[in-house]
């Protein structure tokens, strides 16, 4: 395997630092006056005796106390990969550092799972800089040694009293921070009370995503992917879609964090494996032997019993291992935990085709990359959009393809959606593309008459060879 320039990776690392890396600002702690910092029922109850107390004096003062609610971002992660008593240490740590970080605040305490709540004198004019000051200074500029996992932090920001009294304060506190984590985290914000009613819809929402599978709401659409240099249909990548019974077609970006939140991937996922497998299977015989590729979420790649279920489900549908593609983003897979590691060694030793999808937006070490069962990686589509304006994006993609191919990985594009993206990606050696420029995904009948027909309305043909039995070796 011939070596990577050391230049190209450097053009790498530093191109996607740039784009994609959060600004970590280094703050000077401010020293702390006395401060009571509790955990355990009794030091919620004295938390919650002494935030009475502080509005009831502020109330008849007229002054402002404001309450924040740091949360750990990454808490039930941690949770899933390293036990309960890791995360309980990752807590226990942050309420140690909050001293000497907040500066004068009143108390400070532990109330929910990865939540700590900060009561402070004054309003929002003391409360939303504080948050600012925390959100940064808490973040630490490495991963965890004992984990590996880079923490963030979401600040929920309540004021008495115009957000309501002390009753309520903590409610509305804990509302700001999971709307910050529902929208990525890392970040912070006032209390608004449209969040009451937006908390209503989204809870609506997830419980018509419980009961959507039961009731035949989900599909799947699927996207072709292409040969650069024959512009051949090769696969097709099974996407998710939810056809709501009054909402109509519900966008992922909306119904795929809700169910992350929830806990509803693992059930989501085993079901696109189980469709998507199902209509492979209809294909073939209908004469199309196409390799089917589906997303893994981290929650599956966490889940024990993930490669045996894909396993079973090809085996019931005799469709071989080798034409099935397990996409898993970058982030997930430079997850560096036990069960992570176990489930790329399973799928390595059952030949399923492995891909790394939405490559370029983490932080992949080479050596972790070497270490993948690994086929091929996906460039992200930010960088294709920029292709044909960007010196930069250019610079990535370059960089990313010939870095697989030091590594023997085959390079797909997403998101190509011009002819001038097709040409720059085809001349840098990409070897299949992806995206709105040849087909968007369809449902599975209309790719099967797109098959018919032998070509796609962006001008690829389908492969001759997956209209006739053909050797797995072709297919790798």
């Amino acid at each position: 395997m011939n070596e990577l320039p050391w230049i190209l990776v450097a053009v790498l690392v530093v191109a996607c630092v740039v784009l994609y890396a959060r600004g970590r600002r280094a703050g000077s702690a401010a020293t702390g006056d006395t401060l009571l910092t509790e955990q355990g029922q009794d030091g919620a109850q004295s938390f919650h005796s002494k935030l009475l107390n502080r509005t009831e004096t502020a109330r008849q003062k007229g002054g402002s106390v404001c309450l924040l609610v740091v949360g750990l971002d990454q808490y039930a992660l941690i949770c899933d990969a390293f036990g309960r008593a890791e995360a309980e240490r990752q807590i226990a740590r942050t309420m140690e550092r909050l001293p000497s970080l907040a500066g004068k605040v009143e108390q400070v305490s532990r109330v929910g799972d990865g939540e700590i709540a900060v009561l402070v004198s004054g309003g929002a004019g003391v409360g939303s800089p504080l948050a600012g000051r925390l959100q940064t200074q808490l973040v630490e500029p490495d991963a965890d040694a004992a984990t590996g996992v880079a923490h963030s932090y979401s600040l929920g920001i309540a004021v008495f009293p115009e957000h309501g009294g002390a009753e309520v304060l903590l409610d509305h506190a804990l509302l700001a921070m999971r709307s910050v984590r529902a929208g990525g985290g890392g970040g912070f914000c006032l209390y608004d009370p449209q969040m009451s009613v937006a908390l209503r819809e989204q809870a609506q929402l997830v419980n018509d995503l419980r009961k959507a599978i039961q009731h035949g709401e989900l599909m799947l659409y699927y996207q072709p992917k292409i040969d650069a240099e024959s512009l051949q249909v090769t696969a097709a990548e099974a996407l998710l879609r939810w056809n709501h019974p009054q909402r109509g077609f519900v966008s992922p970006a909306v119904f795929v964090p809700l169910a992350e939140q929830h806990d509803l991937m693992g059930e989501l996922g085993r079901w696109v494996i189980e469709e998507a497998c199902r209509e492979a299977d209809r294909w073939r015989e209908g004469g199309l032997r196409m390799r089917v590729a589906v997303n893994i979420s981290g929650a599956q790649m966490r889940d024990d019993g993930l490669v045996d279920h894909i396993l079973t489900t090809l085996a019931q549908r005799k469709l071989p291992p080798e034409r099935f593609t397990c996409e898993i983003t970058e982030s997930v897979a430079m997850e560096d935990t036990q069960r992570t590691r176990q489930a790329f060694e399973r799928m390595r030793a059952a030949h399923l085709h492995v891909s790394i999808d939405d490559f370029g937006t983490g932080y992949s070490s080479l050596a972790a990359l070497r270490k993948l069962p690994a086929a091929e990686l996906k460039i992200d589509r930010a960088f294709v959009q920029d292709l044909e304006s960007s010196d930069d994006a250019r610079s990535i993609a370059m960089s990313i393809i010939q870095m697989a191919k030091a590594l023997n990985l085959r390079v797909v594009a997403e998101g190509v959606e011009t002819a001038g993206q097709r040409d720059w990606l085809v001349r840098m050696g990409c070897d299949e593309l992806q995206g709105f420029l040849f087909s968007m995904p369809v449902p599975p009948d209309d790719l099967s008459r797109m098959a018919s027909a032998g070509i796609l309305w962006g001008g690829a043909g389908f492969r001759e060879s997956l209209f006739k039995p053909t050797d797995l070796q072709t297919l790798r």
